[in-house]
């Protein structure tokens, strides 16, 4: 998954503050917090030597009392509405909210603490309240309706003119046009909204960290590696932490059913029960976006919100899905043959279960191709995949450079940092790399932006990836599965997109794109991670050095379609339950919130009992509180986008520099500057097709 800010989202943080709200600040600790003064290191890197928690409630508050100061500027300015006095002035006047919400934002996802959650539960309703208060300020919207109403005569540069379009189009989404009455009301909703979803978020992380399991008896981990054993030791007992999936890892490879069963239990259960339960606020959150939707003149609030996707419709979601579900079915059907075929071949009596799945199909994988992932793992080092495998890639198709930088402060000391370079040896930027799991930091991977890349403010992108890989004990070497070595290309995609951002403005700047085309290139860069050339040069036994055999890659690359029914069953799953909860009517009671979900899976025809939803809904972080709300879809939208794209690549050369210079100038470096399927189209010559992810996923 990627955090990502469009225009729409970044106005979340675009907001006015009563000065009665602002908590006393003498002027001099104002003037002396670092999170208000221009950084003096390199790219405009915050100083992390400096900033304390302490620091970002006043900070914040300040940012809010500026932003409030250029938008009554801007509202009570006598000369007729211009580009200049409204649009560019409104895209200036956050900055320095900017500035301190990405850090902010940046800690409490990647390293938080009880002040950081604190801050966020006291800003989440001030933060939606403030947004609505220019969101739907009715002076200011007029305003923006004069320059838009104006484009034809107003003679700006193209990205000047989508600027002013996308200003228009988000404050007309956001009810710029309603009747005050109405507004005031949508206040309200938008308030709670953003309530409940720092709720949902603060349990969950509660729940993910507390709702593992204590094994007390060194046998019932037969299974794992004694590295990994090592690792979980704990006062001389054992924890096995829960991510944010509903499967585990740890259940590919543990002996004990039982034990098994006990941590799918805990995950599936992990905030339905108990002080960690979710789902009064699963039932109250539906509800008040299909009010906000019905507010805002539609039937439900997936087809509110997927204006300006690429997708535009429910309909045309639901189509995709419809089209997906029969071969995945299929193919799903074929995978639980085999697998109980693997448990009845050990005399075992047992109908095969969820929390078996993981287990038996690895040992379908090793039999069947032969490959053990723990046979695997040796030849993916961390820092190998990340210096010779994703930056490799990154230089053979785009020509850039990095350097390892050491002197740079960090937020944590895992942190890495290196500096980017174009292939002229000018500076691109500055990355990141955050890779271990720890009690700080939410489940799951995510890029996002400490600086974003703007020429009007004169900045170069400063990007971070965050994953959640398991820190082995002290001197042991990390060691990845291929999945973690694909999520780092992943993420590394993300940051591409960022730091080739060419834009004046940083509200449409590298990721500030639609939901169901910002993972597009993030799904593109997990390609080369397979690419012969980029494997062999990264994929080296950390013992012997020696280059993964070609027998093992092929082995990998057969396993590839292994397990794609159960994939896309999972994903499937999730998607269309995020699109059912989204497209509830107003008028609708949800009494509960298990039965709505197992109703939902059964007219989808997805009710496979040992398929579980990837998320189920009290969990399901990316819909109820993250920005993924009617459009966890996207992930399956852009992967079809990013096979079609590497068909291309196939039929053109594959890894050449001529075609990721081509894939730079017309795709990542256009952030949000022009339609998206016209920007496919100049890319690739046509419309995308869904045929090579479907070859891929070997569902034809």
């Amino acid at each position: 998954m990627k955090k990502y800010i469009t225009i729409a989202a970044s106005l979340v943080l675009v907001i006015s503050c009563n000065t009665k709200e602002v908590k006393k600040e003498n002027k001099m600790d104002i003037s002396k917090n670092p999170l208000l003064i221009k950084s003096t290191l390199e790219y405009g890197t915050p100083d992390f030597t400096k900033i304390k928690a302490k620091h970002f409630l006043p900070a914040i508050l300040e940012g809010m009392r500026l932003q409030n100061e250029a938008i009554e500027k801007i509202t009570q300015n006598t000369d007729a509405p211009t580009f200049n006095n409204t649009i560019l002035a409104l895209e200036e006047s956050s900055k320095k909210l900017d500035d301190v919400t990405a850090v902010f934002y940046g800690l409490a996802g990647a390293h938080t603490n009880d002040t950081i959650k604190e801050v966020q539960k006291e800003l989440a309703p001030k933060f939606s309240k403030h947004s609505d208060d220019i969101l739907l300020n009715t002076k200011l919207f007029e305003k923006i309706k004069t320059v838009y109403n104006n484009l034809p005569e107003a003679n700006l540069d193209p990205e000047s003119n989508h600027l002013v379009k996308e200003y228009f189009k988000n404050f007309s989404k956001a009810g710029a046009n309603l009747s005050e009455d109405k507004k005031e009301k949508l206040k309200e909703i938008n308030s709670e909204i953003a309530s409940l979803s720092n709720d949902f978020g603060k349990k969950l992380l509660d729940a993910s960290k507390k709702g593992g399991i204590v094994v007390t008896d060194k046998a019932q981990l037969k299974g794992f590696s004694e590295e990994k054993i090592k690792s979980l030791e704990k006062d001389g007992t054992y924890e096995i932490q829960l991510i944010n999936t509903t499967q585990q890892p740890s259940l590919q490879t543990l002996e004990n059913r039982e034990i098994r069963r006990q941590l799918f239990e805990k995950s599936i259960h992990r905030a339905d029960v108990g002080e960690y339960d979710t789902s009064d606020i699963v039932k109250k959150m539906v509800l008040l976006r299909a009010q906000k939707a019905q507010i805002l003149g539609y039937d439900n609030y997936a087809s509110w919100s997927l204006q300006g996707t690429m997708a535009a419709t429910p309909d045309k979601v639901f189509e995709m899905f419809k089209s997906l579900i029969p071969g995945s079915l299929e193919k799903a059907a074929s995978e639980i043959k085999e697998i109980q075929a693997e448990i009845n071949k050990e005399g075992k009596d047992f109908k095969l279960a969820a929390y078996d799945w993981n287990y038996y199909a690895e040992k379908v994988r090793k039999s069947k191709y032969n490959l053990n992932e723990d046979d695997v793992r040796p030849y993916f080092e961390m820092t190998n995949v990340l210096e010779k495998g994703v930056f490799y890639a990154a230089t053979k198709l785009y020509g850039i450079t990095f350097k390892k930088r050491t002197n740079i402060p960090t937020y944590h000391p895992d942190v890495v940092v290196y500096e980017l370079f174009e292939e002229d040896g000018s500076k691109l930027g500055l990355f990141f790399g955050d890779y271990f799991a720890r009690d700080s930091k939410r489940g799951g991977a995510w890029m996002s932006n400490f600086v974003k890349q703007s020429k009007l403010r004169n900045q170069k992108p400063v990007i971070y990836n965050v994953c959640n890989t398991t820190k082995p004990a002290e001197g042991e070497p990390v060691l990845l599965s291929f999945d973690e070595v694909e999520t780092m290309f992943h993420e590394f995609g993300h940051a591409l997109h960022g730091f080739f951002g060419n834009q004046k403005y940083a509200s449409i700047s590298g990721t500030s794109t639609a939901r169901d085309f910002v993972e597009f290139p993030s799904q593109f860069n997990e390609n080369w991670s397979t690419h012969p050339d980029i494997l062999n040069n990264y994929a080296v036994h950390y013992k012997t050095g020696k280059v993964i055999p070609a027998a093992l890659l092929q082995k990998i690359k057969d396993a590839g379609t292994f397990n794609q029914g159960y994939s896309m069953i999972e994903n499937l799953c999730s998607s269309s339950l995020d699109m059912k909860w989204h497209t509830i009517s107003a008028d609708d009671t949800i009494d509960d919130v298990a039965k709505f979900e197992a109703d939902a899976l059964k007219s989808m025809k997805l009710n496979v009992d040992e398929i579980p939803p990837r998320y189920r809904s009290t969990y399901f972080a990316h819909i109820f509180s993250s920005g993924y709300s009617a459009g966890y879809y996207s992930y399956l939208w852009t992967e079809m986008l990013s096979h079609d794209a590497y068909d291309w690549f196939k039929h053109n050369g594959l890894l050449t520099r001529e075609n990721g210079q081509k894939f730079r100038e017309q795709v990542l470096s256009k952030g949000n500057t022009m339609d998206y399927a016209e920007m496919y189209k100049t890319f690739a010559g046509r419309g995308p097709k869904a045929a090579p992810m479907l070859q891929a996923r070997g569902l034809k």
